[in-house]
């Protein structure tokens, strides 16, 4: 039995007493608002750790000052050569990643790897790191996202 069944029976009447009905038979009416007060408090305690999880979560991810900040110029260049490979397999379109025309992250970073050391300049004026940088976030984001 557990602490509201107690005033289901009262001197081997059923009452129909409940939780949060007032009745005659018994003093549940005394515990009625003291009861409805504690679940609110609970539950807007169980909202508020929600919305500070949240908040924590948000907050410990500092993509302002954890990654703008630290590589701005390389960022910049980045997007630069997004649009430039948008421009090429792309040109009437607005600039989008087009996610299946090219999904060999890997070969592709490395061969720009590799070409960097020859020429630090691709045929098309992107520096070859710039690719690789671009390559890295491609495959990151498609593995993080479970698109590879």
């Amino acid at each position: 039995m557990n602490s509201y069944d107690k005033y289901d029976m009262i001197n081997g009447e059923d009452t129909n007493c409940t939780r949060y009905q007032s009745c005659d038979h018994c003093d549940c009416s005394d515990n009625y608002y003291d009861t409805l007060e504690e679940d609110r408090n609970f539950e807007l305690e169980q909202l508020n750790s929600q919305i500070e999880s949240k908040a924590q979560k948000r907050k410990d991810t500092p993509v302002f000052s954890g990654v703008l900040k630290y590589f701005p110029n390389a960022l910049k260049e980045v997007a630069k050569c997004s649009k430039a490979g948008n421009d090429q397999h792309h040109p009437e379109k607005p600039l989008h990643w087009d996610m299946d025309k090219s999904k060999d992250e890997y070969d592709a970073l490395t061969r720009h790897l590799i070409d960097h050391t020859v020429n630090p300049l691709d045929d098309d004026g992107v520096l070859h790191l710039t690719k690789v940088a671009w390559r890295a976030l491609a495959g990151l984001e498609r593995y993080l996202t479970g698109k590879h």
